[in-house]
């Protein structure tokens, strides 16, 4: 069986926990973590556009990639850490969601983290990219709390037409 955790800065921790407490023994443990581009291309497209046409050595989308990449490297190291079993360190750079789905090739689960509004029950707990990942996974998913679910009486109500 093959394990994809899907780990975002702020809640990969219950994703860890997630795998340990589900994942059957001897399960293949991919721990994924995916950088987006948008902040180092905007970085690099001001940069291009405004300010140093001339000097590629100065351009912050460079220094930016640079702390993603250790910042990633850095995050995976502390799962694999709190996972304390073997596994497999991922790192990917594109658009989010997508990557995600495409590293879900050939594996037998996801688990992923509710990134959205957490105070309460509902679908505005799934931002866009986890709601993308739930809805085109082309596996199971285990979608789990980062930290304890809100009661059930948080549950938005029913809309006016219905009884």
């Amino acid at each position: 069986m093959r394990v994809i955790a899907w780990l975002v800065e702020g809640t990969w921790p219950a994703c860890v926990d997630a795998v340990r407490a589900h994942a059957p023994d001897g399960a293949e443990v991919v721990l994924l973590h995916v950088s987006g581009t948008e902040v180092p291309g905007l970085a690099h497209g001001a940069f291009a556009g405004l300010l140093g046409r001339g000097h590629p050595e100065l351009d912050p989308g460079d220094r930016l990639e640079a702390l993603g990449g250790r910042s990633a490297a850095e995050l995976l190291d502390a799962a694999a850490g709190r996972l304390g079993l073997p596994c497999v360190r991922e790192e990917r750079s594109g658009r989010v969601e997508r990557e995600v789905v495409a590293a879900c090739a050939g594996a037998d689960l996801l688990v992923l983290a509710r990134d959205g509004d957490r105070s309460r029950l509902g679908p505005h707990s799934l931002g866009p990219a986890v709601r993308f990942a739930v809805d085109h996974a082309p596996c199971p998913v285990l979608l789990v709390w980062p930290e304890p679910a809100p009661p059930l009486g948080t549950i938005p109500p029913p809309p006016p037409h219905h009884p």
